[in-house]
């Protein structure tokens, strides 16, 4: 599969190209509004929330710090949920080209990750230079972000596609997985930190695989705190696990799907 997918490289990257451009066709300002949305979006978080939460963070005190911590988790947060739900989505999405073209079936959830991580670092370029700009850039703490969004899209990439093929032959699947997203992201500590909930909560919320990786993030970027390497060795696993997960389910299940779309 590696190898097939090695040597579609160039239909992967122009496909991922075509994804990013398809977002601000038609548009007067095209791809200006890769920049200009998340601006706004920064701006918004890191002004005006910033100042409705000031210190409610413990251990800082500027009103800026509030904005910073729910940029560390939304942005993240944002790519996963897209690439899993997209990912749970591709197969049925994509069923025409399945039909009419030969190519390797495993480069569409590749090629959706790759387009997710492309325009999160759009965003997160920007969040960068805000804070340089502000004076609370974290640092060379920053390089731990990689082995942090590498565990949580492997986990998106893994389970979507387990979920996508399975919901080629059960349409509920998708529905399902909006729902339980939305549940997701409030039992995960983005808009709150964990160290104001009560010692059972904080057991119940610590069970969830994204709540170590999203409170990795807000460490790098309000503490220039690198992540415990020993709590992320279940996540370690667990990506294994998924992305093992998908490739099963897709090599059972994927000689069948072409007589369901």
């Amino acid at each position: 599969m590696l190898e097939r997918l090695w040597r579609y490289r160039s239909f992967v990257v122009s496909m991922v190209g075509r994804e990013f451009q398809a977002r601000y066709l038609g548009s007067a300002l095209g791809a200006a509004w890769a920049v200009l949305n998340p601006l706004a979006m920064i701006f918004i978080y890191t002004v005006i929330f910033g100042q409705v939460m000031r210190n409610r963070l413990p251990g800082v005190d500027d009103g800026s710090s509030y904005g910073f911590f729910l940029c560390a988790g939304l942005l993240p947060w944002t790519m996963f949920t897209e690439t899993l739900q997209r990912c749970t989505a591709v197969f049925v999405d994509q069923g025409n080209l399945l039909k009419k073209m030969t190519f390797p079936r495993a480069s569409l959830p590749l090629i959706l990750a790759a387009s997710s991580l492309l325009n999160f670092l759009i965003v997160f370029a920007l969040l960068l230079l805000v804070m340089l700009a502000l004076g609370r850039f974290p640092g060379t703490s920053l390089l731990a972000f990689v082995p942090l969004l590498l565990l949580q899209q492997a986990m998106a990439v893994g389970f979507g596609v387990a979920l996508g093929v399975v919901n080629v032959f059960f349409r509920d699947v998708g529905h399902v997985v909006g729902i339980l997203l939305q549940f997701w992201f409030w039992f995960t500590p983005i808009v709150y930190p964990l160290s104001i909930l009560g010692e059972r909560a904080r057991t119940l919320i610590s069970l969830n695989p994204m709540t170590a990786i999203i409170d990795g993030y807000q460490g790098i970027l309000l503490f220039g705190r690198w992540p415990a390497i020993g709590d992320l060795l279940p996540h370690v696993l667990l990506a294994v696990a998924a992305l093992l997960v998908g490739r099963l389910v897709f090599r059972r299940l994927a000689g069948e799907m072409a007589d369901f779309l």
